[in-house]
């Protein structure tokens, strides 16, 4: 007898993450990463340096990272900077309606 075992999909790829989930934002990954912490607000906003509003208004999409925040956020969180900062350039590029992708690298 044999059996198959199904692979589960590979999420790796920001592609399949927005086919699946939706736009991929720096106010979601935050929120994500705030949550999977097990963080209020309050606490993971004094992490990063800000104020729980306005984290609140990130996390709701109300407001948009800078790059540079969005850098220092990557910086605080341990997370490739590159990545954040393409999610808050994409973010602004959605925001225009301007249907372009970008891709960061390091230099």
């Amino acid at each position: 007898m044999t059996t198959s075992r199904k692979t589960p999909k590979s999420y790796a790829n920001v592609g399949e993450l927005e086919r699946q989930f939706g736009p991929v934002s720096v106010g979601r990954l935050l929120k994500a990463f705030r949550e999977g912490d097990e963080l209020s607000q309050a606490e993971f906003a004094r992490r990063l340096g800000i104020s729980r509003a306005n984290l609140c208004d990130i996390e709701q999409g109300r407001k948009q990272v800078s790059v540079g925040r969005a850098a220092k956020f990557a910086k605080v969180l341990g997370l490739p900077e590159a990545a954040v900062v393409q999610y808050a350039l994409q973010e602004q590029l959605r925001t225009a309606k301007l249907k372009l992708k970008v891709a960061v690298r390091a230099a």
